[in-house]
């Protein structure tokens, strides 16, 4: 290498050195979202629109042009907006201490008057609740036989056996931990005032032996999402103390698996595996051959050929984003001004049909996704650059990038997989890891429960109570058609036909 060879190469490591190190800086101390500053005009005479709101979120908000009137500010919600309309309303009716007027006479009552509305809460409370069964003689058959003939009734199956758990005290503690995030041991002191003194352990027992109850609707929400057109998938890691041949630090997987938004029966499915390996991404789409949407993770790879691979712009977007952070230039970012633009039209037709999304896809994302690629197939970064490492990114994603024109059912980002997953990652925030194998598959259950329920826009805690309630009662094996009548669709059309008998009955 000559002198002159050595010189332009050190300069280009310490272009890139340098160019780390404002990224790091700031990654640890700049904003943490991915917004861009809106009152910056782009470089492009056609900008629609930019990023301005965090990426991880999935929400893109409205921002104008120069040349736009500006967006009209929100009103501020009501109280009729704020408070459900579903709350129980206890009338209290003030009235005179005297029922006289100065003079000293009868007065008679003409009517109310509407003074202000509070909302008063009940504090949970904890009774024992004691089971006994009915003993009965048959008189008849004993005086033909001269035999005692007693008859005992059943009782409900327990949801655990020898055990204090109810069905509504386990979906308490499974409303803490996978809603609230509140881990067993911090539950422990609510539970002791509340009047039941338990243990960590105990709670733990509860949690998986009643995830075993319901694994039944697990496997049968596994199977429907296996038959959908559609899925959106991602992975994170996830610690499990006491995995077999695997030290404690070791990182174990949560994968999920969800439908599009678009879908009308919502599934969002999470499953553990102690792998990151495309062995654990083939077993867990094995019975799937649709489109599935996902990031550029390679263990994908291996599900080709019985599935198409669509990408995710987000994650596209989001390396840009890095590469105009290192580099100080964000409004002067010619790709991330194009991709800020495809998202400000894809939250404009956010509500629009597949067939008339697709239809505008062709007709006006595209061009965008012409100016885009060409800039790439122009643009000239050192490969090992923030902008070469997001130009790589997206030549390597560039085929599955390219599908999402013609497929309106699917979401121009996996952002609504993502946001599964950060319900997950905020719980691991709280509780850290899962003790043993069988502690980290009932997280997966009651995830998969908690985040269908909620995606169903139904309770998820009460969901849950109802199936602790009605699936022990089952026996050990029944079919499917069954355990269809539990999946939480089924669930809202029943709590539907149940509200409209007792308005007909009144």
């Amino acid at each position: 290498m000559t002198p002159e060879e050595e010189i332009v190469e050190l300069r280009k490591q310490v272009k890139e050195l340098t160019e780390m190190v404002a990224y790091l800086t700031k990654k640890l101390y700049g904003q943490k979202s991915e917004q861009t500053d809106p009152n910056q005009l782009s470089l492009l005479k056609d900008n629609d629109g930019v990023f301005s709101s965090p990426e991880q979120t999935g929400q893109q908000s409205e921002v104008t042009d120069a040349n736009q009137v500006p967006a009209k500010k929100k009103c501020k919600k009501t109280r009729r907006e704020t408070v459900s309309r579903h709350l129980a309303v206890k009338e209290t009716i003030i009235s005179l201490p005297k029922q006289q007027c100065p003079q000293g006479h009868q007065l008679k009552v003409v009517g109310k008057k509407f003074v202000r509305e509070e909302l008063r809460f009940i504090p949970a409370k904890l009774y024992r609740e004691e089971f006994y069964t009915r003993t009965y003689k048959c008189e008849t058959c004993e005086q033909a036989d001269g035999m005692a003939h007693l008859i005992q009734a059943q009782p409900p199956v327990a949801l655990i056996p020898h055990s204090l758990a109810s069905a509504s005290l386990v979906a308490e503690v499974i409303h803490k931990k996978f809603e609230l995030a509140t881990p067993l041991y911090r539950q422990l002191n609510d539970w002791q005032q509340l009047g039941i003194k338990l243990s960590e352990a105990t709670l733990a027992n509860w949690v998986i032996k009643a995830s075993e109850q319901v694994e039944a609707v697990y496997d049968a929400l596994k199977q429907t999402l296996s038959k959908q057109p559609y899925l959106q998938g991602d992975e994170t890691p996830f610690q499990v103390l006491h995995e077999p041949g695997k030290p404690a630090k070791s990182k174990s997987y949560m994968w999920v698996a969800r439908t599009v938004m678009k879908c009308p029966q919502q599934i969002t499915l999470y499953a553990y595996a102690n792998t990151r390996s495309g062995a654990f991404a083939q077993k867990l789409y094995q019975n799937f051959t649709g489109v599935l949407q996902c990031d550029g993770y390679s263990g994908y790879n291996l599900l080709e050929g019985r599935i198409t691979r669509v990408g995710c712009w987000a994650h596209v977007r989001r390396k840009f984003y890095d590469a105009a952070q290192a580099d100080g230039n964000m409004a002067k970012s010619v790709p991330l001004n194009l991709i800020n633009q495809m998202f400000a039209l894809e939250q404009e037709w956010q509500h629009f049909s597949p067939r008339v999304r697709r239809r505008r896809r062709r007709s006006r994302t595209r061009k965008l996704l012409k100016r885009f690629w060409k800039w790439i197939d122009m643009a000239q970064a050192t490969p090992k650059s923030r902008l070469g490492k997001a130009i790589t990114y997206a030549l390597d994603q560039r085929t599955a990038l390219d599908r999402l024109i013609n497929m309106g059912s699917l979401d121009w980002s996996n952002n609504a997989s993502e946001r599964n997953m950060k319900s997950m990652v905020i719980g691991r925030k709280n509780w850290l890891f899962s003790t043993s194998p069988a502690g980290a598959k009932a997280t997966a259950i009651w995830l998969t429960l908690v985040e269908s329920a909620k995606a169903n826009q139904i309770n998820p805690r009460e969901y849950i109570t109802y199936l602790l309630e009605k699936l022990p009662q089952h026996p050990q094996f029944f079919n499917l058609a069954e355990i269809v009548a539990y999946l939480p669709w089924n669930y809202t059309n029943r709590n539907r036909k149940t509200k409209n008998k007792i308005k007909t009955a009144a």
